[in-house]
């Protein structure tokens, strides 16, 4: 039987079933099972494709372009600040007069808030485009209440941070800070899984190859 690069069974469809077409209006490789062909293993039906395809889409144009998911460029805001907030808290331990550093930890936390907010509606644009019941899905629902838990932290951190005035560090603020940033870095696991392992919002093998074998001109 023939196989597909990634040796997975292909089935071709017989001459009288007509060729599946994704929602992009591309025929469905012949990897992708029709209604009329045999359950195969590592085969998928046409709506399992559909579903994978749809995923790599921007639901609309506040999303980013194909390829190009503006959720990735936004989260580079909040990560950035929360990090160093945490640099400036621990400067802060070590300093004579600390005001300005946890007065700009303070400050490095609200941008992150607020950068995290738009990075989160973007995320749920994605994450509308995920089939319901799929592995990928369960990850992104995971990646998503982690994201959200991270947020209320540190704005809990903030309102703490607000309360003890910015004389001196407080420790409090600090540790619900680093648990946040640590929740952060585990959900960010969990998005490069569902860029880098399930491929979503990123541009298809076809799409790929065309780049790849493009000849610089």
């Amino acid at each position: 039987m023939a196989r597909t690069a990634d040796g997975r069974a292909a089935v071709t469809p017989a001459a009288d079933v007509p060729v599946p077409h994704d929602i992009t209006g591309r025929a469905v490789p012949s990897a992708v099972r029709t209604d009329a062909s045999p359950a195969i293993d590592g085969a998928e039906s046409p709506a399992e494709y559909a579903g994978r395809a749809r995923a790599k889409r921007p639901r609309n144009p506040l999303a980013g372009p194909y390829g190009h998911p503006l959720h990735a460029i936004a989260i580079t805001l909040p990560i950035g600040a929360w990090t160093a907030s945490i640099v400036f808290d621990v400067i802060a331990f070590f300093v004579d007069d600390a005001s300005a550093f946890t007065t700009g930890a303070a400050v490095l936390v609200a941008i992150g808030l607020v950068g995290a907010f738009a990075a989160a509606l973007l995320g749920f644009l994605d994450y509308g485009q995920i089939p319901a019941g799929t592995r990928a899905r369960m990850v992104a629902t995971v990646h998503m209440v982690a994201n959200l838990v991270a947020m209320a932290l540190f704005a809990v951190s903030l309102v703490i941070r607000w309360f003890a005035g910015f004389d001196e560090i407080s420790v409090f603020a600090f540790v619900v800070s680093l648990i946040a940033m640590a929740i952060v870095g585990g959900s960010g696991a969990l998005g490069g899984e569902l860029a880098y392992h399930f491929g979503v919002r990123v541009a298809d093998e076809d799409e790929q190859a065309r780049v790849f074998g493009a000849k610089r001109r």
